[in-house]
């Protein structure tokens, strides 16, 4: 049996019937995925569809103090909300080895490979595989110090990562905030530390696992026969569809992951057919075109 996790909101629920069923068409074992819902109380959908109230995590003075100081901050409490979950599933015996999602990823392909790495490592990490030329793009060289080398939208846990998550969850507690000055940004940038901290964690170099916009350089996407490939070797593990990475995809800048995208749209039309392909598509602000261009034009003239 193999065990997922998710977090969400009442709201986005849509999103972890499409995540629940891109794992169902995809894993070639019997599944779980447990879902955290920090705003309300849903009764199970299914044998490998569970839910919980946000009280299952309120098993520790770190968790109390964590969801108090985030009641009204609703994504902080989501992500300040991970290391507590994993923990209390972990604790509670429910899994051994635990696989965490965000909801706004979807698999493709079986993720067998991944579990088996959790029988031998306690926590398993995956880079954001960011460009790193100091000669062009720079910004996203600077955004591995700035962003994280680690993605948080997936993490593997097995019963022996109690201590990382009890220090993730602390870390989370002092400052749950993007904050260049500090260092910080959100729950993410604290993985850096892990590999340090922890040495039983293993930095995942299948370049098929979270899949994403900001990596199309590092990992590119090539066609083998009828079958999309990463860097001509990985297949396609689990694709993370945030606003930029579809927006890269709509725009033409990511043309070898459109037919994902339209297998995603589908399952995501499917549990919420009032929400066109628009509503996923965020043209990236004006402040944000500004800003880069600045960026750059210091960057050129400081070289």
């Amino acid at each position: 049996m193999k065990h997922f996790a998710t977090i969400t909101s009442h709201s986005h629920l849509w999103k972890v019937n499409a995540l629940h069923e891109s794992i169902a068409s995809s894993q070639q074992r019997s599944f779980v995925l447990h879902v955290l819902v920090t705003d309300a109380v849903i009764k199970t959908a299914s044998d490998s569809l569970l839910f919980y109230p946000l009280d299952f995590i309120k098993s520790s003075a770190t968790a109390l103090a964590i969801t108090r100081k985030y009641s009204t901050q609703h994504d902080r409490l989501r992500w300040s909300c991970k290391p507590l979950f994993l923990q209390s599933l972990l604790g509670n015996k429910v899994a051994e080895e635990i696989i965490y999602l965000d909801n706004d990823i979807a698999v493709f392909n079986d993720c067998s490979f991944l579990f088996e790495e959790l029988k031998s490592t306690s926590v398993l990490l995956t880079p954001h595989f960011y460009t790193a030329d100091p000669a062009k793009d720079q910004n996203w060289l600077e955004a591995n110090y700035s962003v994280g080398l680690y993605n948080a939208g997936f993490i593997g846990v097995n019963s022996n990562a109690s201590d990382m998550l009890q220090w993730w969850a602390a870390c989370c507690l002092y400052r749950c905030e993007k904050n260049k000055w500090r260092g910080l940004f959100d729950d993410q940038k604290y993985l850096d530390l892990v590999p340090v901290l922890y040495p039983d964690t293993k930095v995942i170099q299948h370049k098929g696992c979270n899949v994403a916009g900001w990596n199309i350089e590092l990992c590119p996407r090539e066609i083998v026969g009828d079958t999309v490939l990463i860097d001509g070797k990985y297949p396609v593990i689990f694709i993370h569809f945030n606003d930029y990475t579809i927006r890269q995809i709509i725009e033409g800048n990511d043309p070898n992951l459109k037919p994902y995208w339209n297998q995603y749209f589908a399952l995501l039309h499917k549990y919420d057919a009032t929400k066109k392909q628009e509503y996923y598509y965020r043209e990236q602000p004006s402040i944000e075109k500004i800003k880069l261009a600045i960026w750059r034009a210091l960057t050129k003239f400081s070289l």
